[in-house]
């Protein structure tokens, strides 16, 4: 890819940046907010885009925890925010304005639900884990929300909003979203699903 002068300077200076403070990751874009560092595993060949904000904040038992595998790609203004547990396998690829959190402000659903009077920041935090699989793409402007596990080589296409869990080898996408193709091992093809 061919960079123009003012682009080559800010890589050269983000990459600088990176190697002094990101040992093992490839390049993070600079600007970039990362809250509580210590707590984020920046795996080998970790590379993001510019205004992207990676985030552990506390909970009842420490802090949440972000771990990414080898080789993540994540485009400009991706948003992770972690109160329990994030993990994104290896060669996944996050396209651009992504959002993905394991937490919710309050709950709403079922017993012990919050009265809409009460102001948001001062509702519990209710959290559960997310789970990335391997070679997963996420298209831009999707949202992965708490307690969603997306099985290895999906798909997620652009815009998606994902609440539920997402089997391996298929197209997810639409709203509302479901799943519209899968991976045919024995036909080596993308099917459609019906």
């Amino acid at each position: 890819m061919q960079y123009g002068c003012y682009e080559t300077i800010k890589n050269g200076y983000s990459l600088l940046i990176t190697k002094i403070f990101f040992k093992k990751a490839r390049l993070i874009r600079f600007p970039a907010y990362i809250r509580n560092k210590k707590f984020i595993n920046f795996n080998t060949g970790f590379t993001c885009g510019y205004q992207c904000r990676l985030e552990c904040i506390p909970n009842s038992n420490g802090y949440g925890n972000i771990s990414f595998g080898k080789n993540v790609r994540i485009g400009d203004f991706v948003h992770i925010s972690s109160a329990s547990n994030i993990q994104i396998g290896d060669n996944v690829l996050i396209a651009s304005k992504v959002f993905i959190t394991d937490l919710d402000h309050g709950q709403y659903c079922g017993k012990n639900t919050y009265d809409p009077k009460t102001p948001p920041s001062q509702r519990m935090l209710i959290y559960k884990d997310v789970f990335i699989g391997d070679n997963v793409w996420i298209g831009e402007g999707v949202t992965v929300l708490k307690g969603v596990r997306i099985g290895e080589g999906s798909i997620i296409g652009a815009n998606t909003l994902v609440t539920k869990d997402v089997p391996e080898y298929v197209v997810y996408a639409g709203n509302p979203a479901r799943i519209i193709k899968y991976y045919s091992f024995k036909e080596s093809e993308w099917k459609t699903y019906e």
